[in-house]
């Protein structure tokens, strides 16, 4: 085994306390004060997170757009300078290499895509992209040198906004701009969450990540800011009904089963295009749901969706209980029979079958 790399704030978050794991190749802050804590911290006030791990290409060139018209599922054509677009990179069979964002950038004279990727398929997406780069596009893996933290929560504007010289609490959605942050020198700020609680992301090289983050903890300390880490991440993602890679999304999930139709654009030709059509077509067998258990139990990834006889027909792909709500929740893969809100379902957790019901996904209403 391969010891997991380490990122540029590593001896900050041990000197915090936390609770450092390996995961996806790296040594990440798992959790703080405690999952609970920081998933409130953020969804009432503020939270900061610290991604490093996530890789970013940058692609240039000519062609630079043709080439991610291939590889991307959605119409990146319709994306604007300083917008941010949500997609996936298909494969030939069906599946996902990976779930990313495309930024498209313009800094003085030079014009650039940006592509966030997950830790975990940086290698694999890199190599993928590059296999099909049959175009006059130039591609560069700035994944190594960037820092990446996310400043999540409803009182994220009131800590960041003493830093940038406009107004950043008039950015969209979706957007992105370069920008002085004062204190710290040009960073990419982005408005795009994972949490449903509102909020930023600020992209930094790593020479000036220990300073974005201890001036950002110094100005949130009387809003109450709080280190956040993956575990509370996971658990605000998953309240807002969004595919986590590796769980619910992989390399042999169907994305139009995933709910991925909306970034799936056949106005154009990419990877696997007419497959997916064709199966868009006949209609899809399966459908990811949302779901509460109604029985006391905590539904986990993997757990078998059965039938009245025991019989697995379907599989949970994630599961906690419910900061915010307090309830068991869970998101799994069920026939489209199965798939209204409303619906029973039964889980079997451990060997004991459990009751849940299909529900509406978000679990709870966006902040965004």
């Amino acid at each position: 085994m391969t010891e997991p790399k380490r990122i540029a704030l590593s001896s900050v978050h041990e000197s915090l306390g936390a609770k450092m794991v390996p995961f996806a190749g790296f040594l990440m802050p798992v959790q703080y004060s405690g999952v609970n804590d920081e998933h409130l911290t953020v969804r009432k006030s503020v939270g900061m997170f610290d991604v490093s791990h996530m890789g970013e290409f940058l692609i240039r060139g000519p062609q630079a757009l043709d080439l991610l018209q291939k590889v991307t599922s959605n119409d990146v054509s319709k994306l604007g300078p300083g917008k941010v677009q949500y997609t996936y990179l298909p494969n030939e069979k069906g599946g996902i290499v990976d779930d990313l964002l495309v930024y498209n950038m313009q800094h003085g004279d030079d014009h650039h895509y940006i592509l966030v990727v997950n830790a975990g398929n940086i290698r694999k997406d890199w190599d993928w992209i590059q296999r099909h780069n049959t175009f006059d596009a130039q591609l560069e893996n700035i994944s190594d040198h960037m820092g990446l933290l996310a400043v999540q929560g409803p009182k994220a504007v009131d800590v960041l906004k003493g830093f940038f010289g406009e107004d950043i609490a008039a950015m969209p959605y979706y957007t992105a701009k370069y920008s002085e942050m004062k204190g710290v020198g040009l960073v990419l700020l982005s408005v795009t969450g994972y949490t449903g609680a509102g909020g930023f992301e600020i992209y930094v090289p790593n020479n000036l990540v220990e300073k974005a983050w201890s001036t950002i903890m110094e100005a949130g300390t009387p809003y109450g800011i709080k280190p956040a880490g993956l575990a509370a991440r996971d658990t605000l993602r998953l309240e807002m009904g969004f595919c986590l890679y590796g769980n619910d999304i992989d390399d042999t999930t169907s994305p139009l089963e995933a709910g991925l139709g909306w970034i799936t654009k056949f106005t154009k030709e990419f990877i696997n295009s007419a497959a997916l059509k064709a199966e868009k077509e006949a209609g899809v067998k399966n459908k990811l749901v949302g779901f509460e258990l109604l029985d006391r139990g905590i539904p986990r990834h993997d757990c078998p969706v059965v039938n009245a006889e025991g019989k697995p027909i379907g599989r949970v792909t994630s599961g906690t209980m419910s900061p915010s709500l307090q309830k068991p929740i869970g998101m799994a893969y069920v026939p489209k029979e199965l798939s209204a809100p409303g619906t029973e379902l039964l889980i079997d957790i451990r060997g004991k079958v459990l009751k849940g019901v299909v529900v509406k996904t978000p679990f709870i209403p966006s902040g965004s």
